[in-house]
This record gives structure tokens, C-alpha cells and sequence, in this order.
């Protein structure tokens, strides 16, 4: 490929380490030292053709003419011209693209011509003001790219719409674009129908770079998508005290379209939050409520997924402390938006806007800019403090405040022993004792349940389930004996037997799903009532483990894919809603 050749005009003595920084930058460039050479007369060897021959000369053959403008006019022939001035002019005339940068911002210190000259090009060009080397390369760089993507030579489109490398239609699943499609329709009266060929679909919602699927194409509809875009994945942690320590009780990694990713997120942090239910009179459906409200978590999450920076190497990081949940975004706010503006009414500047227009068009999002402060009305009505904004390391990092220990949720009652809050225990205690029969030493206990971390069994099971007079010792006046044992205490086991006596406790993601079903229920009204969109999440996180579990049955077992099928608790299900639920973040 052959380069263009640019023309660095100045007066050569003045601005002598100016001009050789320009050529030194422009040849060391990886970029742009494949599409430009620069020519500097000081270079050239001896010849015996005339100075202004020479230059002119180079002036018609070069693509780009940059003039660097300083104080000095420099030698005026016999008309009163410098040579700076006769290559701007021949410049002109050939209709060469021109670029000026002026060294200074007095312009009472330039030589009278030099003013002139200054003033001249300003009226044909827009000039640049620079006051060191370092502006002088950077607003070169700035001008050159500019340059080449108006010629077709090199294209940054911003990282949602450019093509995502080595990635073809065929990594796109169809699938996944047809519940977009249905779910747009309904959420937003999407003008195009459910049988709408992907190609087409892809080219209305401009997700296609010269026919290739762009980056957002695969964050949101790729079979795949971090075999392409690996840090876009959701690392989600739950730690029982307030700061960032092992052991981590609870740790998953979550991968998947930007829809999916965010449904994981939002069942984790869920799953993990203390609720209380309702009284029926209150309506139909006995309301369940959240210490921290639903849509300020899913709010909160979305956003951190659609507006990060995908070319980062961080991923979303969610974590829940036993006092907040801190979301870290990699990426910063775009201007204008600052962290105070994020408290008042503001504009929606989407970082990936590509990924924004569908999250939104499945109700995933909004675009008006109110989510900070819905968040914050929300957190209000909620009895918590307000969400906390900063920046910190290239995240934009969200708090959302849990309520105060001494204030916990206060159940109500529902004519069922159901959903108590007073006493609740954690999982790991809950696994305890299933597995603690007769009486047993501490590393029997660890054995039994697979645990090999002396400091983590202590601290997460055996003192929690001592503190809550679930379990005793066997040698209570010597706690550290070497003959200690553990056994149940009379609460342990009605805990136990209420609970089926089950060693593999069920997840946060199944007791809510119980929580909510009342009577005999379709999948959809049952992800509507957990406040679920995604049909797949759903499934895999609630319906089939409480299924497995033996907690819910189908009203239609011989026609598991009817239209009609309903679910409703079994015996074993109401049983296990009758006991203490979960209460890890009590730890």
C-alpha cells in the first residue's frame, strides 16, 4: 500500500524540534505510519535545483498540508512572501486538505505578517491552538484518524455497532431473537411481527456491520456470546459481614445475553434478600415483600449491564455485604453527566445505545432517565437510605442500602405459619442439621458435609447454629475439650423434620417460587408474580429444581407440555414453607 506523503510547513529554526516531534510521531505510530509519510525539507541531501522549487514542488505532490504557525514570519523575497506563506497558498490553489496549528495564544508577539497569515487561514480553515509538543502530536493524531475515516480508509465505529471479529449470522441463535420479538410486542407494541426472518430483524434494529452481526448483536442475541466478549460475563458474591473477605459463602459467575445475564443477576441478589408476606385480605395474592424492593435491584443491575464499557477487561462485579449490595460498572459516566446530576432530572446518554434500544423495547429498561430516581423514591418508601454513587478505579460503582440490624422486616400474618422472619436460619445451618445424628465431633460434622476449611465450617454453620439453640454441646463447660460432640437441641430437630429431614436444602430461587404459589398456578403467572421476564431463567433457576425437588407437582403429569398445565404445592412443599425460611444475610 502505497502512503501519502504530508507536507510540514513552519519556519524551519523556530519550530525545529516541533517539526522533527511531528515526523517522529507520525513514523512511529503503528497506525498511522501505515498510511502517511512526512516530508521535511531539512532532510533532503544537497542538489543544485533552487530552494523554492523544491518545496512547491513537494507541496503539489503531498495529500495532507500541515502548517505549524509560530511567531516568526521567516525570509520574504523579493514580493515581501516567506516561504511558510508561498506553500499555504500553493496549498490552496491545488486544493490540498489543509490542517493549521497555531503555537501560542498572544498573538501581539507574532511578527505583523505572521498575524496576517494567521488571520488569512483562519478565515479558509478551521486553525488549532496548541501551547506544547505533546498537544501538538495529540491534535495531529485527532486530525489524521479524522481524515482517514472520512476516506474510507479505516472505520471506528463505536464498539456496539462495529462487527464483532470472527463472528458469523450462524453464531446467532434464532430462538433467542423469536422470545425478543414476542416480548417486544407485547411489552412495547413492536411494529414487526413474531415471524420476522432474523436478518431482518437484525437490520431494523441496526445490528448488522456489512452483514456480519455487530458486537451488540452477539451480547444480545449470540448462542455464545462470551466466546467473544469474555469479560461481558456477571460475577455475583455474597459475603455474610461488611467487607470483602473469604471465605465467600456464595459465588457464581453468570454467562449469557445481556437478557439473560441481567435475569441471573437480579434471582441472585434476590434469592438472598430477607422477605415477608402479606395478609391475604390485603388482596388475591398475598404481596411479598423485599428489604430492598425489586425493581430498585433490578433497576440498578440492567443499568450496570447495557451501560458498561465493553471494551474493558473488567466484568460487572455484584456484592452482597450483610449491610448493602455494591454493583461495580466498568466504565464512567459520559458528559455531561456527572455523579450530582445523577440525583436530579437529567438526560438518558446510553453508553452502547445499540444495546439500549432492545433492553428497552423488552421493558428491560427506559430511556427517559429516571431509573436513579425511581431508585431513590423507591429506597425512600422503603424505610433505606438513599442509593450512593462514585467512581473509583474506572467503575462507576452503585451502593444500594440494606435496612439496619436492629430494624428487620416485620412478618404479617397470613392464617399460615409462613414465611416467619424472627429466628430464620441460613442454608449452611439448615445443612447442618440434616446431617447431625447422635452426637458428633467437629471434624465428623465437616465430613459429613463435604467441608474441608476448619475456619469456614465454624464461622458458617456450627457457631451460627450454637448462637440461634439449634444445636449443643455434649461437654458444655469445656467448649474446647478434644471429646467435644455436637447434637441436636429439641428446636434442631422440629427444624429438621419440617424441613423433610433433606440434606440438599433447596436455593433461594425455589422457596421464592413456593412463596408465591398459591393454589394451582400457569408458568406465566407464576413468573409474573416472582416478577420474572425471561422464560428460560425461569425454568432452569425455579420451576425444574422445585420440580426435582418434589415441592411442587404439574396439575397435567401424563401432558407435561400442555397449554393447560398448572403447578400447586405438594404436601412436601407446604411443609417446608411451614419452617423457618433462609436468613443467610443475617449472618
Amino acid at each position: 500500500m502505497s502512503k501519502s506523503l504530508i507536507f510540514l510547513s513552519s519556519v524551519q529554526k523556530e519550530l525545529a524540534a516541533e517539526r522533527r516531534a511531528v515526523k517522529d510521531f507520525v513514523d512511529n505510530d503503528p497506525l498511522l505510519s501505515q498510511f502517511f509519510t512526512v516530508f521535511l525539507f531539512e532532510t533532503l541531501p544537497a542538489s543544485g535545483r533552487r530552494a523554492d522549487e523544491v518545496y512547491l514542488q513537494e507541496v503539489d505532490h503531498c495529500v495532507l498540508y500541515i502548517g505549524l504557525l509560530g511567531n516568526i514570519y521567516g525570509f520574504e523575497d523579493s514580493e515581501g512572501i516567506s516561504p511558510t506563506e508561498r506553500e499555504f497558498d500553493r496549498a490552496t490553489t491545488t486544493g490540498k486538505e489543509r490542517l493549521i496549528f497555531v503555537f501560542g495564544s498572544d498573538d501581539t508577539a507574532r511578527h505583523p505578517k505572521m498575524q496576517q497569515l494567521v488571520r488569512k487561514a483562519g478565515d479558509q480553515v478551521v486553525r488549532r491552538r496548541v501551547n506544547s509538543i505533546p498537544e501538538l502530536t495529540a491534535a495531529i493524531y485527532a486530525s489524521l484518524i479524522n481524515f482517514l475515516e472520512r476516506n474510507g480508509d479505516i472505520r471506528t465505529l463505536p464498539f456496539d455497532a462495529a462487527g464483532c471479529p470472527r463472528a458469523t449470522l450462524e453464531d446467532l441463535s434464532s430462538e433467542k431473537m423469536r422470545w425478543f420479538l414476542s416480548r417486544a410486542r407485547l411489552q412495547r407494541n413492536f411494529a414487526l411481527p413474531e415471524t420476522t426472518a432474523p436478518t431482518d430483524l437484525l437490520t431494523h434494529l441496526n445490528l448488522l456491520d456489512n452483514g456480519a452481526p455487530s458486537h451488540a448483536a452477539i451480547l444480545l442475541f449470540g448462542k455464545a456470546p462470551q466466546r467473544f466478549l469474555l469479560s461481558s460475563e456477571v460475577k455475583c458474591a455474597h459475603f455474610h459481614g461488611t467487607e470483602l473477605r473469604k471465605p465467600i459463602p456464595s459465588y457464581h459467575i453468570y454467562k449469557g445475553t445481556v437478557f439473560e445475564l441481567a435475569d441471573q443477576a437480579v434471582d441472585f441478589v434476590m434469592s438472598k434478600l430477607d422477605y415477608t408476606v402479606g395478609a391475604r385480605e390485603q388482596g388475591p395474592q398475598a404481596p411479598v415483600s423485599y428489604e430492598i424492593p425489586q425493581p430498585v435491584v433490578a433497576e440498578a443491575l440492567v443499568n450496570a449491564i447495557a451501560h458498561r464499557d465493553y471494551t474493558s477487561n473488567a466484568s460487572v462485579q455484584v456484592m452482597l455485604f450483610s449491610d448493602r449490595l455494591e454493583i461495580w460498572n466498568p466504565g464512567e459516566l459520559r458528559p455531561p453527566l456527572s455523579l450530582d446530576s445523577l440525583t436530579r432530572p437529567h438526560p438518558s446518554i446510553p453508553t452502547n445505545p445499540l444495546i439500549a434500544d432492545p433492553l428497552f423495547l423488552a421493558q428491560y429498561i427506559e430511556k427517559v432517565g429516571s431509573g436513579t430516581l425511581e431508585m431513590a423514591d423507591l429506597c425512600k418508601a422503603a424505610g433505606l437510605r438513599p442509593p450512593h454513587f462514585r467512581l473509583d478505579m474506572g467503575c462507576f460503582i452503585l451502593t444500594l442500602w440494606r435496612p439496619g440490624k436492629t430494624s428487620k422486616p416485620k412478618a404479617i400474618a397470613t392464617g399460615q405459619a409462613f414465611g416467619q422472619v424472627a429466628g430464620q436460619v441460613s442454608e449452611q445451618v439448615r445443612r447442618l442439621l440434616a446431617v447431625c445424628v447422635g452426637a458428633l465431633s467437629r471434624q465428623e460434622l465437616q465430613e459429613r458435609l463435604g467441608l474441608r476449611h476448619r475456619d469456614s465450617f465454624q464461622h458458617s454453620y456450627l457457631q451460627p447454629a450454637l448462637e440461634a439453640g439449634l444445636i449443643e454441646m455434649t461437654i458444655p463447660d469445656k467448649p474446647n475439650s478434644s471429646n467435644q460432640q455436637y447434637r441436636l437441641k429439641m428446636t434442631g430437630q422440629v427444624t429438621r423434620q419440617a424441613t423433610g429431614q433433606v440434606a440438599n436444602e433447596v436455593t433461594g430461587q425455589v422457596r421464592r417460587l413456593l412463596a408465591v404459589c398459591e393454589g394451582a398456578l400457569s408458568r406465566q403467572e407464576l413468573q409474573e408474580r416472582l416478577g420474572l421476564r425471561h422464560r428460560d431463567s425461569f425454568q432452569h433457576n425455579y420451576l425444574q429444581p422445585a420440580l426435582e425437588a418434589g415441592l411442587i407437582e404439574m396439575t397435567i403429569p401424563d401432558k407435561p407440555r400442555s397449554s393447560k398445565q398448572q403447578y400447586r404445592l405438594t404436601e412436601k412443599g407446604r411443609l417446608l414453607l411451614a419452617a423457618p425460611g433462609p436468613q443467610e444475610s443475617a449472618q
